[in-house]
């Protein structure tokens, strides 16, 4: 009897008892980074939620709780070995190594010192907490003041945190102050790699025409639009009015939406979104029916103005890397954008011509490939209708109003292009 008891005992610990949860990766992590170079050095404030810094041989009191009064070596290991080991400082080309820790504190989840540099900085400089704080390795956030050295407060100084592997998701929320005391804000999921903190004009060309040409190879989207464009025009005479006046339009969208002339609402990229795979679905079916080359352009520039708005969701989050150069960073996406339109073109038409050529006659072949392209459109659409579906459309008042005002500025300014180009282009002789 007195074994059945303990069995049952057992049992019903081992079933009510959650299992050991000390290895596992932690969903959402959040980091917060101030960097401030001082003289010869640059003070680096971290704060790191401690249950992301794992397989740490925690020294524990009663009912397992941190042993602040011996924690300090193994706070000092989990800032080397979990932060600086991993974090990357340049001064200008050269990375900056060999950072001295001047200050470890873990802190209460509930505390606000990070919410600035000041606080922060005297924060660990303050005292730590009680010794007899009840509380576990899990609960808790690692504060840490490491001091780089550096050959100028003056320098030009970058960042490639490297704190992804914290988490499945890492937020790192990232304040540079100059020597001077202007802040530099930054706020990015993951890893984007190394960021200027105060970015010269060439450097953030450089960055955003690279943003633009792979956004173009990576966005499926915008590829499916571009192939709906070729597939019945194959020469890049004709294509030349046509990939222009969507270059045009997605422009004029795009500095739009970078001003904050767009709408801010939630409903508005599943519209745009919605909308696009529209824009992929007419095209397709406009190509099964026949295409008209006089027409083809203008409707291109409409739906450009859409794909616009699409471009512009990928810069709201990277725009924070331009710095003071916010016309440099869209002219240099759009130059990177027209880039990879630009190589689908060279690629595309050749390919098509000579699979039309050695394959299927011409039109079968641009039906075929449009009715698949009208098919995986269709799906797109219906889906993210549903999606938009979701989502409460504002009432008619005074923000809504002068947001379909601004809108139909952009009508009118579609009218005019419009008229402009059938006075100056002369009429094709014939529809392709």
């Amino acid at each position: 009897m007195l074994r059945r008891t303990l069995l049952l005992v057992t049992i019903l610990g081992g079933l009510l008892c959650p299992p050991a949860t000390g290895h596992e990766i932690p969903s959402d992590v959040r980091v917060r980074v101030f960097l401030h170079p001082e003289g010869r050095t640059l003070a680096v404030l971290v704060r790191v939620p401690l249950e992301a810094m794992r397989d740490m041989t925690v020294p524990t009191r009663e009912l397992g709780f941190l042993d602040l009064a011996n924690a300090e070596p193994v706070l000092r290991d989990a800032a080397i070995l979990w932060i600086s080991d991993y974090m990357e400082i340049y001064e200008g080309t050269s990375r900056v190594t060999d950072p001295r820790i001047i200050a470890t504190r873990v802190s209460l989840p509930t505390n606000r010192a990070f919410d600035a540099y000041n606080t922060a900085r005297a924060h660990l400089s303050g005292p730590p907490l009680p010794a007899d704080t009840d509380l576990y390795w899990e609960q808790g956030v690692l504060d840490v003041h490491f001091e780089y050295p550096i050959a100028s407060e003056r320098s030009n100084f970058s960042l490639n945190p490297g704190l992804e592997r914290l988490g499945i998701r890492v937020i790192n929320i990232v304040r540079f102050i100059n020597a001077d005391g202007d802040v530099h804000a930054f706020d990015f999921p993951g890893n984007p790699g190394r960021i200027p903190l105060e970015p010269k004009w060439y450097q953030v060309a450089s960055r955003f025409v690279a943003l633009g040409f792979f956004h173009i190879l990576d966005g499926l989207d915008h590829l499916l639009f571009l192939f709906c464009l070729i597939i019945p025009f194959r020469d890049l005479r004709s294509l030349v009015w046509i990939v222009t006046s969507f270059t045009i339009a997605h422009s004029i969208t795009l500095v739009v939406s970078a001003f904050g002339y767009a709408p801010n609402a939630l409903w508005f990229p599943p519209l745009i979104e919605s909308l696009i795979a529209v824009s992929i679905l007419y095209m397709a079916f406009e190509n099964i029916v026949g295409a008209k080359l006089r027409r083809r352009w203008v409707i291109t520039f409409g739906f450009g103005l859409v794909h616009g708005f699409g471009f512009s969701f990928l810069l709201r989050e990277t725009l924070q890397f331009a710095g003071s150069h916010l016309t440099v960073s869209l002219l240099a996406f759009n130059v990177g954008v027209e880039l990879g339109q630009l190589l689908v073109l060279l690629l595309m038409i050749p390919l098509l011509s000579l699979a039309f050529r050695l394959g299927v006659p011409e039109r079968i072949g641009v039906i075929y490939l449009s009715a698949l392209i009208t098919h995986s459109a269709w799906h797109w659409m219906t889906e993210r209708v549903e999606q938009l579906r979701q989502f409460s459309f504002p009432a008619l008042n005074a923000e809504l109003v002068a947001t379909l005002l601004r809108f139909s500025m952009l009508g009118v300014l579609f009218a005019a292009v419009v008229w402009l180009a059938s006075v100056l282009r002369p009429e094709e002789k014939r529809d392709s």
